[in-house]
């Protein structure tokens, strides 16, 4: 297969500035917080809703805490009821206690992420558990594109509509089929630079929620996994292994030479995101407030995802009162230090580029980072100009102590952005070779970090 034509799938400039983003917030608030499910069936007594201590200002904040550049709000879960006042449904804020029925979420949580310097994203439910029309065709997709046209031109710009393939069966007995070019077609026209994620043409799922990450992940893939989620979700339906489908999500290996055999055709830029929750559930429930992950457990996902040619999505639930428990936020604090120390050990040195051109005493393409004097280095981050594409499939990261060079680690893929680990080696210099590429190889990041004291 054509390494020209490989390297020729490249992003658009919305995939460009979500990829940029790196790691952002999602916050599961609504009904369900007041019910202590997951999974509302609906018609929950709009009453229940009433978080007197609500405050986005707090969530966004520890959102900022951690490093996070976005926060992305459930506006609407499968059970239908709204944080917004909507012109098309009477379940929504407008009928509760909160705020007199003036309140509206979502426009605090846009204005509090604007306050702190934050994007702001929206997620809206495909499926609703308390709408009448839902299974009814045409007309349920007319009231749900009447909700996003609310969600798109009220709260101003939109970095993300992350879209979820939810799909049960409506009063009728029967399932809805989305109109998801619909839906598209609206993002596209109402908020041109958001990019719509896992049911949608520019973010895909990485294949599970608990945060788990691909040992190589590639933005170039065959264009049927865009398909795959809206064929069948398996975050939202019972897991039986039955589908079938050709491409799959959660398969390990979804972008090298030999995956896409036979697709050279109709391929995709379409890079993964890694969501998971910051406690079990997505939603807040008082018997996990002892179950929240550890500052270890989280950045060892964030090296992983965001060193991994990924996105990190992490949602952090409020609870019934409206705030943020005090656990979630120390480790978000806890994990924002421990990613700015991580940058912080970044080591100087000079920087030696050998092109790798036919007739050179080295063949490979290679970046040399020389030390004034020798430092234990513990990882490696490395970086493509993906405007031209995805080009690295094999790298060695090698380390020169003693008058000779040994391998600290290799990875076959790089992307936008790669961070390699390895035990602390104290070295002279580290050299990053490629090894092989899909035409001429770009990297412009190549930094070492040294090991914590």
């Amino acid at each position: 297969m054509s390494g020209q034509v490989l390297a020729s799938v490249r992003p658009s400039e919305r995939q460009l500035a979500w990829q940029a983003m790196e790691f952002y917030g999602f916050i599961h608030f609504g009904m369900n917080t007041m019910t202590d499910r997951e999974w509302g069936e609906g018609h929950d007594d709009p009453a229940l809703f009433d978080p007197a201590g609500l405050d986005p200002d707090q969530w966004v904040a520890a959102l900022k805490s951690a490093g996070m550049t976005g926060v992305i709000l459930t506006c609407k879960h499968h059970d239908g009821f709204c944080l917004w006042p909507s012109d098309v449904t009477s379940y929504s804020v407008a009928a509760s206690p909160w705020r007199g029925g003036r309140g509206d979420v979502v426009a605090e949580v846009a204005d509090a992420a604007r306050r702190h310097g934050l994007r702001f994203g929206i997620y809206l439910s495909p499926w609703d558990r308390t709408e009448a029309s839902y299974g009814s065709g045409t007309a349920y997709d007319d009231f749900y594109v009447a909700q996003l046209t609310e969600l798109l031109t009220r709260y101003g710009p939109v970095f993300s509509v992350w879209l979820d393939g939810a799909n049960g069966e409506g009063p009728n007995g029967r399932r809805q089929v989305y109109d998801w070019e619909r839906y598209y077609a609206v993002v596209r026209e109402l908020q041109p630079d958001a990019v719509i994620s896992v049911c949608g043409p520019d973010v895909r799922w990485c294949g599970n929620e608990a945060g788990d990450t691909r040992p190589d992940e590639w933005s170039v893939v065959p264009r049927a996994l865009r398909d795959a989620e809206r064929t069948a979700d398996r975050s939202q339906q019972a897991d039986d292994g039955a589908f079938a489908r050709l491409v799959r999500s959660d398969e390990r290996d979804l972008g090298s030479r030999a995956a896409l055999a036979g697709h050279e055709d109709d391929l995709v830029w379409y890079p993964a995101e890694v969501n998971t929750s910051i406690r079990p559930g997505w939603f807040h429930h008082p018997a996990e407030d002892g179950e929240v992950r550890s500052v270890d457990e989280l950045f060892t996902v964030y090296l992983r995802s965001v060193g991994g040619n990924s996105c990190f999505l992490l949602n952090v639930p409020p609870a019934r009162d409206g705030l943020v428990r005090d656990t979630d936020v120390a480790v978000l604090e806890g994990l924002g230090r421990r990613i700015e120390d991580f940058r912080a050990r970044r080591i100087e040195a000079a920087v030696t580029v050998s092109s790798g051109a036919p007739g050179d005493a080295t063949p490979l393409t290679a970046v040399t980072l020389t030390f004034t004097r020798p430092h234990p280095v513990e990882a490696v981050v490395l970086g493509e100009d993906i405007t031209r594409g995805q080009r690295v499939e094999h790298v060695v990261v090698r380390g020169f102590r003693d008058g000779r060079w040994t391998t600290l680690t290799e990875a076959k893929s790089v992307g936008y952005q790669r961070i390699l680990t390895f035990p602390p080696t104290e070295v002279d210099a580290v050299r990053a070779e490629v090894a092989q590429s899909r035409d001429t190889p770009v990297l412009v990041r190549v930094a070492a970090i040294g090991a914590a004291s």
